[in-house]
């Protein structure tokens, strides 16, 4: 992923903020037409340098959960990041989709580990197990690639319920110059269009190697929120998602 440099990690400081309240930590939960979203994340260690940065890693994820009788498929989804962090992807090798489309996690790794920028998980509601694309659940593995020449994440996810299956689906990079969130990772979901089943769940964390930050707090601050990221979920029938991330980190230094 190479490294994620953040000058200024924090948007806003909560004013007079020591303390954060106990439901800060629990998530991010939105509801909309039949569907629940959670999203939850942060980063690591949340001890950061009040001045320069330090190694991270960062990890957002997000459990899908029918607050009624159906679930409607899921079609896209996007992860937007702080805009003060700055993926750099110079110097890391690309992944070719080919490569690892389709193989076990092994073979992946085995092929493209030097592209390696992350890991997490993915899970499904399978209906029709013979016609599935997707595993039920299964270990999802990042590796920095391109498309069209633009950057972009591949995501591999392999799994062996109910069959030994992979798939690999692409998160593309894109930049936006002004605003709270800067970078976005957009992935669709075209093959699950069908009825085969239902995405319930996707998790990424990248690797600290790759990243870094800070936290330049205010001198007498110890503790201060800021959006990490939002996301967005898009369903079949039109139906739009998005959750905001808050999370803290702790000044040093």
């Amino acid at each position: 992923m190479g490294k994620l440099r953040a000058g200024v990690l924090i948007a806003s400081v909560i004013a007079g903020l020591a303390v954060l309240a106990p439901a800060a930590g629990l998530g991010s939960i939105s509801q909309k037409g039949g569907v629940r979203v959670k999203v939850t994340g942060g980063i690591a260690p949340q001890r950061l340098p009040r001045h320069g940065t330090a190694p991270v890693s960062v990890s957002v994820a997000g459990k899908i959960s029918a607050a009624g009788n159906t679930l409607p498929q899921l079609k896209a989804m996007q992860i937007a990041v702080n805009s003060a962090g700055v993926l750099d992807l110079k110097g890391i090798p690309h992944c070719r989709i080919g490569h690892i489309n389709p193989s076990t996690t092994q073979q992946a790794l085995a092929l493209c580990g030097d592209s390696l920028v992350g890991e997490g998980r993915f899970s499904a509601n399978v209906v029709l197990p013979e016609q599935s694309p997707f595993p039920s659940s299964g270990k999802l593995l990042a590796f920095n690639g391109t498309i069209g020449r633009r950057p972009a994440i591949f995501a591999h996810v392999y799994g062996t319920q109910p069959l030994a299956t992979s798939y690999v689906f692409a998160f593309r990079v894109k930049r936006q110059k002004k605003g709270t969130f800067g970078t976005t990772l957009e992935a669709s979901f075209p093959r699950a269009t069908g009825d085969w089943g239902y995405i319930t769940g996707i998790s990424l964390t990248l690797n600290k190697k790759f990243l870094r930050a800070g936290c330049p707090a205010p001198k007498g601050f110890n503790r201060v929120l800021f959006p990490l990221a939002k996301t967005g979920f898009d369903f079949a029938g039109g139906l739009h998602i998005s959750n905001t991330l808050t999370k803290s980190c702790k000044p040093k230094g």
